[in-house]
């Protein structure tokens, strides 16, 4: 057993020291009147926190299918570890950065809502005025869990799990709160620049697949991707199983987001339905296109890039639009993909590709079919109906969101790096991340070395491909 260094001590020594800081912080004396707000309204934000959790263990299972069977655990343990993360950070000071006390439409104050101050006695949030403070905080928490979660695809099978522990909490503070305060915040910059993102197309998607392919080039090219060996999934009915979780769950997502047991949620959740199905068959049906067998994988991937373009979309757009949306989105992100493999790129799941193109594809589409007829709270139409300055500025969002996603989370890569490596070793890499990280392992046998350090078929009993 290896000696302790400071470094493994100190996630202790926070965590001890934030449980302790609580003790002595007042409990709510009062609560808010639950006459003021919507009994139905309530219960189906409920029911949708509820479903966006769901999505969190989906993406796991979503993304450890997909991987090579020696890191199944390591990467689902990568994903899933954030719903324990953000949750405390959120708590702390994360909802405050995000939903705070504004500070020039940058950020949130951070003391606002420290460590939930003022929160389960606290009024209603302006945009959800039928719903406690305390839900809807609840509610945004599960979307600051799923997105750093996302971002594991594109640097798994060689990211040292406690750099990947420090890379969720910089981002979160540092990415996350910020983009989420612009978009979401009545005196956000893009919020007040009339930026639409119904459910988190920048927020959630854009910006985790813009840090992604930051993660994928500071950490640089597995061996296996540079040697070109074909890696096969190690568990197809894991993905089918995570895409099922992400399917079910992106019901709270989107038609959550309504913050309301109305119309509107109705219109989000069949809008998030058809773009969902629409994508899936049109990946398979243009890899057949292009002399590729359908697939389930293919499927699943297309079914997600559906529910990624939809997303910012779905409180919008007819449910007409929602199937073009779709159709388009599961195109471009498939050959994005395609000439993403061509190049040296080594974005392990295709994050970006999927979750940062598709979901600039949505909030693009967003600009072109967003309508008054579905939503009378907008101030103006898509440039379809004839008006391009939502365009423009659905644009001017997405740049913004891209260039600052990208640069911050290059820099954060860069400075976890800096003060702890990143990557494993060589060895590690070959060996697995289940047994060198976690020492757990998918099937057992794998926890076998050989006498040269490496795994092999004939020790471990598993049949690899």
């Amino acid at each position: 057993m290896k000696k302790n260094s400071f470094q493994d001590y100190l996630p202790f020594i926070v965590l001890a020291g934030l449980a302790i800081i609580g003790i002595f912080l007042p409990t709510p004396t009062t609560f808010a009147d639950a006459s003021k707000y919507n009994a139905a309204d309530v219960a189906w934000i409920l029911v949708a926190t509820c479903l966006v959790f769901l999505m969190t263990p989906g993406l796991s299972f979503f993304y450890g299918g997909m991987v090579n069977r020696k890191n199944i655990i390591s990467t689902m343990m990568q994903s899933f570890i954030a719903t324990g993360l953000i949750s405390v950070i959120w708590v702390v000071v994360g909802f405050s950065l995000a939903f705070g006390t504004s500070q020039n439409g940058i950020i949130g104050d951070p003391s606002t809502f420290f460590f939930f101050k003022g929160v389960p006695d606290g009024g209603p949030w302006s945009l959800g005025p039928t719903i406690p403070l305390m839900l809807f905080a609840l509610f945004q928490l599960k979307f600051a869990v799923i997105t750093p979660a996302l971002v594991v695809g594109a640097v798994a099978e060689r990211i040292r799990f406690t750099s990947y522990v420090l890379f969720m909490v910089l981002f979160s503070l540092l990415v996350y709160a910020p983009i989420a305060h612009w978009t979401w915040h009545p005196e956000g910059i893009l919020f007040k620049l009339g930026v639409l993102d119904f459910a988190g197309g920048t927020v959630v998607h854009i910006s985790a697949g813009c840090a992604a392919l930051a993660g994928a080039l500071v950490l640089r090219r597995r061996k296996d991707h540079i040697a070109k060996k074909e890696l096969t999934p190690a568990n197809v009915p894991f993905v089918l199983l995570g895409t099922g979780l992400l399917w079910f769950g992106w019901f709270g997502f989107n038609a959550g987001s309504s913050l309301g047991a109305n119309s509107l949620a109705v219109t989000a959740f069949a809008a998030t339905n058809t773009a969902t199905a629409a994508a899936g068959l049109s990946w398979i049906f243009f890899d057949v296109i292009r002399g590729r067998k359908p697939s389930v994988l293919g499927f699943c991937i297309g079914a997600v890039v559906g529910m990624v373009a939809i997303t910012p979309a779905a409180g919008f757009v007819g449910v007409p639009q929602s199937l073009f949306i779709g159709f388009a989105a599961a195109i471009v992100s498939n050959l994005v993909v395609h000439f993403k493999n061509k190049s040296s790129i080594d974005d392990t799941l295709d994050v970006f590709p999927c979750h940062g193109v598709g979901g600039m594809t949505g909030m693009l589409l967003t600009g072109i079919f967003a309508s008054q007829a579905v939503n009378p709270a907008l101030t103006e139409s898509g440039w379809a109906y004839g008006n391009f300055s939502l365009f423009y500025k659905q644009t001017l969002g997405l740049l913004l969101v891209v260039g600052y996603s990208f640069a911050v989370s290059w820099a954060i890569f860069k400075f976890i790096n800096y003060v702890h490596p990143l990557r494993v070793t060589d060895q590690e890499e070959e060996l697995g991340l289940d047994v060198t990280q976690h020492n757990e392992a998918y099937h057992p046998n794998l926890m076998k070395v050989g006498t040269n350090g490496s795994l092999t078929e004939e020790e471990t009993g598993v049949q690899h491909g």
